[in-house]
C-alpha cells in the first residue's frame, strides 16, 4: 500500500466577536479556461477543507503547514501548537485506484499576515476559495470527520491559553516598531 504523508493548519485570528479560522473550498470541477468555458456544470453542495498538503523531502511537519497554509488561503502564520496526528486510508479516484494509507499532521497556527484567498494562479487548480468563519461552530461547517475533531481541538486549545496564542507574534512586532 502506497503511503502519503501530509501537514496543514488551522489558522486562527482574533475578530470582533471572538477567534475567526482560515477554510478552503477545494476545486470539485475545472476551473474556468481564459474565455469563461467550464467542464459540465451539476449542482454541488459547497465543502469546506483545512489548507494542507504533502510534506517536501527535507521538510518538517510544521513547515509544511505553514507552507501549504500560505499557498492555499494566502496567509502567513506561525505555529502555536501541534494538535494531532489524522490517519486513514482511502482509494485514489484518478489514475491507478490504488489504496493509499495516508498520515495528516495539523497544527494549531496563528494569523500573521496576507489576505485571504489572494493566492497564485495556479493554485486555483485545487482551491476554489479561501475564507475566514468564525472557529465556534466551524467543526459543523467542515466537510471531513478528522478535521472536525481537529477544530475542537484547536478550540479546546484556545479556551485554555488563549493569552498565551495573543502573546505570539505581539513581541515580535512591539520589536520591529521599536526598530523603524
Amino acid at each position: 500500500m502506497i503511503r502519503e504523508i501530509s501537514a496543514g493548519g488551522v489558522v486562527v485570528r482574533r475578530a470582533e466577536d471572538g477567534w475567526e479560522m482560515a477554510v478552503i473550498e477545494p476545486q470539485r470541477e475545472p476551473p474556468a479556461d481564459d474565455a469563461g468555458a467550464v467542464g459540465k456544470r451539476k449542482s454541488q453542495k459547497v465543502v469546506l477543507a483545512l489548507p494542507k498538503g504533502l510534506v517536501d523531502a527535507g521538510e518538517k511537519s510544521e513547515e509544511t503547514a505553514v507552507r501549504e497554509v500560505r499557498e492555499e488561503t494566502g496567509l502567513l502564520a506561525v505555529r502555536v501548537t501541534k494538535l494531532r496526528d489524522i490517519k486513514y486510508v482511502y482509494v485514489r479516484t484518478w489514475g491507478d485506484k490504488e489504496r493509499v494509507f495516508k498520515i495528516v499532521s495539523f497544527f494549531l497556527l496563528k494569523y500573521e499576515s496576507g489576505r485571504i484567498d489572494e493566492i497564485d494562479p495556479e493554485m486555483r487548480i485545487e482551491v476554489k476559495q479561501a475564507l475566514w468563519i468564525p472557529l465556534e461552530g466551524a467543526e459543523r461547517k467542515l466537510a471531513y470527520s478528522g478535521e472536525k475533531e481537529v477544530v475542537r481541538l484547536a478550540q479546546d486549545y484556545l479556551i485554555s491559553h488563549s493569552d498565551e496564542v495573543d502573546a505570539i507574534g505581539a513581541e515580535s512586532s512591539r520589536v520591529a516598531k521599536k526598530t523603524k
